[in-house]
């Protein structure tokens, strides 16, 4: 069938196709006083496989329960069994006061890290009613049996001192087994409200 517009025809059967990204929403999370927030690979219509090479997820406005807390991940290569993979992590971050007295960019080399705990997306989050923590976090090819698993992430912090912290993180899961699981949660107290979304982003 084709479509005409004005006797004009636009296209014609089988040459009309509509575009509907790169980026497929896979699935959200919401916080609700939550300890942690997983995101597992067949579970609860999750994927984090092969199905694509890269994988973003976006936080937004994730409200700790305690104030001075640190958002923090790590991933899992059993399903969510055990979260412990081995990671090289570096921050550079940046910060501004509300008063526009302070500001800084550096690299911070206090929280660099290298082991199999989770690591931090920022730092200082405070728990006002006002206060969060928004960004996005990627991670390339999670399913490579043959590499490291590299990631990045972006964050705007508001911090329990009424300052703006920015803060790029970059690193690698040191592990060549498939990563098929990620937990996110805060280093003291729960998560109590705010928004996880995990999209897959197609080959080009």
């Amino acid at each position: 069938m084709a479509i005409i517009s004005n006797a004009v025809t636009i296209a014609d059967a089988g040459a009309f196709s509509v575009n509907l990204g790169s980026m497929v929403h896979i699935k959200t999370l919401t916080a609700s006083s939550s300890g942690t927030l997983s995101f597992v690979h067949g579970t609860a219509d999750v994927v984090l496989d092969s199905t694509y090479p890269i994988y973003k997820f976006e936080f937004i406005n994730i409200h700790p329960a305690t104030d001075n807390t640190q958002f923090m991940f790590n991933f899992s290569v059993d399903t969510g069994s055990n979260y412990n993979v081995s990671k090289v992590h570096t921050v550079i971050d940046a910060y501004h006061s509300e008063d526009n007295s302070d500001s800084l960019l550096g690299y911070s080399t206090a929280h660099d890290m290298v082991g199999t705990g989770f690591a931090k997306f920022n730092y200082n989050t405070g728990n006002d009613a006002d206060q969060s923590v928004s960004g996005n976090f990627t991670i390339y090819n999670p399913s490579s049996t043959t590499f490291v698993k590299h990631y990045i992430a972006d964050t705007s912090t508001i911090l329990n001192v009424n300052y703006n912290r920015h803060a790029l993180v970059a690193g690698y899961g040191n592990s060549t087994s498939a990563v098929d699981a990620l937990q996110f949660k805060m280093s003291s107290g729960n998560i109590d409200s705010g928004k996880i979304k995990l999209y897959g982003i197609k080959d080009s």
